[in-house]
């Protein structure tokens, strides 16, 4: 049986095999008390910051089409929200 301790390692893993190659997602999150960042997927630092969720989701679309891959969309609570696949178009 697998537990929670078990999935993060999975998760990490799957996302440091990612980072900084054409694999890697982008991801809006909040940042900051009130503005938002765009993370590449194993990267600390944010690729950009902004000062509304709008704009941050504008930004990731562009560089997730640029970069045919994904973006994933987080709310105020870190969940995922919406995604976008660009990996075809």
């Amino acid at each position: 049986m697998t537990n929670k301790r078990d999935n993060q390692n999975d998760r990490d893993q799957y996302f440091k095999e990612r980072a900084g190659t054409h694999e890697a997602r982008f991801h809006v999150v909040p940042h900051d008390e009130d503005r938002w960042a765009v993370k590449v997927e194993g990267k600390e630092e944010p690729a950009c910051t902004t000062d509304t969720k709008s704009e941050a989701i504008k930004e990731a679309k562009q560089m997730a089409e640029e970069s045919k891959t994904m973006v994933y969309i987080h709310a105020d609570d870190g969940k995922i929200e919406q995604q976008h696949n660009y990996m075809e178009s």
